[in-house]
């Protein structure tokens, strides 16, 4: 079995090196050469996986080590047969924890107190979801937009509409679908940034084409009390400079590059190539997990939860140092800025999730809450 691999892909070796030679290459070069000596492939989000790439070639099975699946074509690939599958969830975590550290900065920034604003969710998925369960165990108030889960199911959903009026932080976690009943490319123009409530904070780790970012550089410029915190951006890996010099954060697509994130995307293809090729999978992730940097953490009955919170979340993450890397690579020509915004991905620093931190909080309830609403181990 020949498998050819995005060269960014961990644990390659660990989990798929029992199947047959393992050919890396970056997942922008891959092409028709490639994968015509390939039976396998497994990508990221930034190899698009059609016809065009894949007729004639031996590929029988495609993994995406990633949430999205936007850059395979699965009607092609369904007609032609060929096995394929994706990662729903494997990084939401490592998001929610980006997210919660974009509020921080926020509310430092603007000196605004978390539980003073209303959060919008765009988008209930894997990732919103998960961050609606935090931000309500956190005793915030929120609203949720997810059309397709409205249409499906019971649920206190609301309308986009309703949500942009309401809410004084909007939370985008929608796929990219370009057509259709529900298109979200796009889906906040002009008209809607307009419509934002003054002194709004809008987040963006889903995916770029999601907002209208000339539009949104035009709306930031000429001057609206908008806070804007982008992960991702329209043409990756050539980024809007003077947008990105607008937003309070700005980075590199890295909202879900925690360890565990990126690991458990390689751990998901691997059962179901394994499932495709009629095996019982022998390995785990938690085969490979090192121990946490930081063992423990132990609050004292005198903090706060804002404190706690605060601690807890910057202990592990926190998405202003990404922003500070990412702001000097957007110098020199624009093939130099390409290649740095590549080398931060490729090169992203080991970076844990909160879920694997252990506090102890005493016989605070108070405290209690904000370690469990963060889904941290309350020893």
């Amino acid at each position: 079995m020949r498998i050819l691999a995005d060269e960014n892909i961990p644990l390659l070796d660990e989990f798929f090196g029992a199947f047959g030679p393992i050919r890396r290459m970056p997942g922008r070069a891959m092409d028709k050469a490639a994968v015509g000596e390939a039976d396998a492939l497994i990508v990221r989000s930034i190899t698009p996986v059609n016809r065009a790439l894949l007729d004639g070639s031996p590929v029988r099975f495609v993994g995406t080590c990633t949430i999205g699946t936007d850059h395979l074509d699965i009607e092609y690939l369904d007609a032609a047969g060929i096995a394929w599958s994706s990662a729903p969830g494997c990084n939401a975590r490592g998001v929610v924890d980006y997210i919660l550290g974009a509020l921080l900065a926020l509310s430092d920034a603007r000196g605004v107190s978390l539980s003073d604003r209303t959060y919008g969710i765009v988008g209930a998925g894997q990732v919103g979801s998960r961050l609606v369960e935090v931000l309500k165990g956190l005793g915030l108030n929120v609203l949720v937009c997810d059309p397709p889960r409205a249409a499906s199911e019971s649920g206190e959903f609301v309308s986009l509409q309703t949500l942009v009026e309401a809410c004084d932080v909007i939370s985008l976690h929608t796929p990219l679908v370009r057509s259709g009943p529900e298109p979200t490319y796009h889906l906040f123009d002009a008209k809607r940034l307009a419509a934002l409530k003054p002194g709004a904070w809008l987040i963006n780790a889903c995916r770029g084409e999601v907002i209208d970012n000339p539009a949104l550089r035009k709306h930031l410029a000429d001057g609206a009390d908008l806070e804007v915190v982008l992960d991702v951006w329209e043409g990756e890996p050539e980024v809007d400079v003077e947008l990105a010099h607008l937003c309070r954060l700005a980075t590199p697509h890295i909202a879900g590059h925690s360890l565990e994130g990126k690991w458990r995307g390689t751990a998901m293809i691997y059962a179901a190539f394994c499932a495709w090729q009629k095996q019982v999978p022998e390995k785990s992730l938690e085969d490979f997990l090192p121990e946490q940097w930081l063992s423990k953490l132990e609050l004292s009955a005198n903090a706060t939860p804002d404190q706690a919170l605060k601690l807890l979340c910057r202990a592990v993450y926190d998405p202003r140092n990404d922003d500070a890397a990412f702001r000097l690579s957007l110098k020199g020509a624009a093939q130099e800025r390409r290649s740095g915004f590549d080398q931060l991905r490729k090169y992203y620093p080991q970076r844990r999730e909160i879920t694997g931190l252990r506090v102890y909080a005493g016989a605070s309830p108070a405290l209690s809450r904000v370690v469990e609403a963060l889904g941290a181990i309350n020893l």
